[in-house]
């Protein structure tokens, strides 16, 4: 059974950095993309970033380009977002969800990804 598991969540000071993870089990990742996608109190669910099956590609929201990076190490089954200069607005609990299986340029519409995880909570506040 395809399942995500994600980690790394927690309480981090403004300016300060998180690194979550998001492990793959009952499936090979090499063959899916994999997007991060944030909810935070009263908002709609919105796409953080997602990175192509084999990484060739990969896209940011406007509102964390140049502070998260998206990775990953198919060896480990797992993708990873470097969150850095966190404030505030970044307070949300952070999923990762699955799509394909495709070698297609990856793209952050929630509606296209079938697998997701339970989420982990990330919280920006001094």
């Amino acid at each position: 059974q395809l399942q995500l598991v994600e980690s790394g969540g927690g309480l981090v000071q403004p300016g300060g950095s998180l690194r979550l993870s998001c492990a793959a089990s009952g499936f090979i990742l090499d063959y899916y993309a994999i997007g991060w996608f944030r909810q935070a109190p009263g908002k709609e669910r919105e796409g953080v970033s997602c990175i192509s099956s084999r990484g060739a590609s990969t896209n940011y929201a406007d509102a964390v380009k140049g502070r998260f990076t998206i990775s990953r190490d198919n060896s480990k089954n797992t993708v990873y977002l470097q969150m850095n200069s966190l404030n505030s607005e970044d307070t949300a609990i952070y999923y990762c969800a699955a799509l394909g299986p495709t070698q297609a340029p990856c793209v952050m519409r929630g509606t296209w990804y079938g697998s997701w995880g339970q989420g982990t909570q990330v919280t920006v506040s001094s």
